[in-house]
């Protein structure tokens, strides 16, 4: 029982160590990305006296807040690491006692969130994109006693090199060839998921939340803030907003 105890506690220090180091960077990408969203102008301009626009309508006003709630989540984290000795920890040799295992793991989820950010938020579809990460995170390491991040890295990239090869410039960003490749990405590894996955309701409900959280969110920014999507022109969410402001608005505003 005492050398149970110990390996508890030796582990809750080592997560503790992380924390502080995981908080650290949190709190630089958030500080970093509220910068970037300064640039974006808050308030209207003025014509003749008249604001054209209020500032609750600004397109920076999700990532402010967004970028402001992870800012204050680390903040948070980063005082329970202080407050339970974790930066001590980090900061001294002890280190942070990654394993091999760990390592890779830690680097498959960079990959992928590398892919996801870098190559296919700004070309494919923002709806088939997000699900895709969704799934594969899930996939690769929820539920199993031993994470199986490959297939799901391979599907990240698979979508993410036509991307970047075949459609790199800003002006190819509109055509639809990368998204019916994550589409059927996206089909492949569900189904792999689904056949090797563990049981349970979470791996019944992967689909749902995969298409639902994405598509969930797009519409509320795009239809709800009025703010700036990602690929507006992509392959569903063009037929959702083409389907809104032709059938749904009009009959709205009659």
């Amino acid at each position: 029982m005492q050398v149970s105890s110990e390996a508890e506690a030796e582990a809750r220090a080592q997560l503790r160590a992380r924390d502080f180091w995981s908080a650290l960077a949190l709190i630089a990408l958030s500080l970093f990305f509220l910068w970037r969203t300064l640039d974006i102008p808050l308030g209207g301009a003025n014509s003749a006296g008249v604001n054209s626009a209020a500032w609750y309508t600004s397109a920076a006003m999700v990532p402010l807040g967004l970028f402001g709630a992870l800012f204050c989540l680390s903040l948070v984290l980063l005082g329970i690491s202080i407050r339970s000795g974790g930066a001590a920890r980090a900061l001294s040799a002890a280190g942070l006692g990654w394993s091999g295992a760990e390592i890779a793991r830690f680097s498959a989820l960079a990959l992928m969130l590398l892919a996801y950010i870098a190559a296919l938020v700004p070309r494919v579809d923002f709806i088939l994109a997000s699900a895709l990460l969704i799934t594969a995170m899930i996939a690769a390491f929820h539920g199993r006693a031993q994470p199986r991040p490959l297939v799901p890295l391979l599907a990240m990239g698979a979508a993410a090199l036509p991307a970047l090869v075949l459609y790199f410039p800003r002006a190819s960003w509109g055509q639809h060839g990368d998204d019916w490749v994550t589409l059927a990405l996206l089909v492949a590894l569900t189904l792999w998921h689904q056949w090797t996955g563990p049981r349970g309701p979470a791996r019944r409900l992967t689909p749902v939340l995969a298409v639902g959280v994405p598509l969930l969110l797009v519409c509320a920014m795009a239809f709800g803030f009025r703010q700036n999507v990602p690929n507006r022109g992509g392959l569903i969410f063009s037929q959702i907003e083409y389907g809104y402001y032709v059938h749904l608005r009009p009959v709205w505003r009659s």
